[in-house]
């Protein structure tokens, strides 16, 4: 989870994350050059102002600083491209869950079982202080690690945003459109995220919560998950 002292991506629970975050470092880097570059000439001109007074013309310097970003614009977009295609690659999924958006909570179906279906709000904070404020919901989505999971995100009223960060996850969800991802978890755990697009009054309230869990606990799960719906229908 993120803290007020956490300036840095937070930890990855996926490969896709794990890119991301090696990408950021290998693009820093280059920024950080160039950085100390620009400041060693601008100091230079500015405390030896005199030094280039009788230069009209270089062609060579025009020709350095022509190669020169052109080099390095090589080197960041090739990284780019290909976390790019990694992002929108699909390979066969294991499980489809579709996630709808609506003011101000979201609804989940996973279209493998026709009987789990379910909302999830964000839990009060009066209500059980041990929750994370703000972030915990009454119905976690449940999902099954080390294997590879789509993602189908659509919306009721206005555009939301399905995002949970350290999964490397970040999709709009847009009325009357359905939208597709993919992503693979590699490790146990809870991962929050939220709604990213400004969607409304109670935009800050709608969080998201992944357990991830072996997939037998998961099948462990999605039995009993069956059983409390026949429980219900039979008191009914």
């Amino acid at each position: 989870m993120a803290t007020w002292s956490n300036l840095n991506y937070q930890n990855s629970a996926s490969p896709l994350m794990e890119q991301i975050i090696f990408f950021h470092d290998h693009t820093l880097i280059i920024l950080i050059m160039i950085t100390i570059l620009v400041s060693h000439l601008m100091i230079n001109l500015f405390f030896n102002k005199y030094n280039n007074r009788f230069l009209l013309e270089g062609q060579m310097i025009e020709l350095i600083w022509t190669i020169l970003p052109a080099i390095t614009l090589i080197f960041i977009a090739f990284p780019s491209l290909r976390l790019l295609y990694l992002l929108d690659e699909l390979s066969n999924p294991l499980i489809t869950l579709k996630s709808i958006g609506h003011q101000w909570y979201w609804s989940y179906e996973y279209s493998d079982f026709n009987n789990i279906e379910f909302d999830s709000y964000m839990i009060q904070s009066t209500e059980d202080i041990s929750n994370f404020r703000l972030l915990d919901v009454d119905n976690r989505i449940v999902l099954p690690m080390n294997n590879q999971i789509r993602i189908l995100i659509t919306a009721t009223d206005v555009i939301h945003s399905w995002t949970v960060p350290s999964l490397g996850v970040k999709v709009d969800a847009n009325p009357g459109r359905l939208n597709q991802t993919s992503f693979f978890i590699n490790r146990p755990g809870i991962f929050f995220g939220q709604c990213s697009e400004i969607c409304g009054a109670n935009h800050s309230f709608m969080p998201i919560v992944i357990e991830s869990v072996s997939i037998k606990n998961f099948i462990n799960w999605v039995n009993n998950y069956s059983l409390d719906d026949w429980k219900q229908v039979l008191v009914s």
